[in-house]
């Protein structure tokens, strides 16, 4: 499964949706990552206001990875850039 996120709310809809295919409650999620219940609401909810900790605890638990890819259609590596 792939999402494209492009704000905090489309963040929190992709956490959501992914949740309820694994067939998991708020609460379920929580204590498999150690987190309350009202963090995975509010990653769902209002994604802007958590940590990145937890966004990365929930999304092990959801079976996701974080990859951040760039919007230009470039070819050059980052060494081509001057990083």
């Amino acid at each position: 499964m792939t999402y494209l996120i492009a704000t905090p709310s489309q963040l929190g809809l992709a956490l959501k949706s992914a949740r309820k295919t694994l067939g998991l409650t708020q609460t379920e999620a929580a204590a498999r990552v150690g987190l309350l219940p009202k963090t995975i609401s509010a990653l769902e909810n209002h994604a802007e206001s958590c940590s990145i900790e937890s966004l990365l605890r929930l999304l092990s638990v959801l079976g996701l990875e974080l990859t951040l890819t760039s919007k230009a259609r470039s070819t050059s590596t980052p060494d081509q850039k001057g990083w």
